[in-house]
């Protein structure tokens, strides 16, 4: 492979990823409306915030259906990540709430 078609290949390998990223991008904002609206619900509950057992299930259903070439704990971190900003979402909001 020439120097110029290793810089084409890579040119639209980060084209694809850009495109990418903006599809995760999207999703995430979606998972936080529902994540946002969990945290509605639990205020009208009076539940915690904090849900444990919840997390592991997430855990569980995003790794048992993990085909790579992410390893299981590369996807669990990343998850971990994911709920950890859901969760200060729900708790912001909370304290907003309160504020008012």
């Amino acid at each position: 492979m020439t120097p110029e078609e290793a810089q084409a290949a890579l040119d639209e390998l980060r084209r694809q990823i850009d495109v990418l990223d903006l599809q995760i991008l999207d999703l995430l904002n979606r998972r936080a409306l529902a994540a946002a609206q969990i945290g509605d619900v639990k205020k009208a509950a009076a539940l915690p915030v904090y849900e444990p057992k919840r997390e592991e299930e997430v855990f569980h259903n995003v790794t048992s259906h993990n085909g790579g070439p992410l390893s299981e704990s590369a996807v669990r971190r990343l998850f971990e990540r994911i709920i950890d900003e859901m969760r200060l979402l729900q708790r912001e909001r909370l304290r907003k709430e309160h504020e008012r």
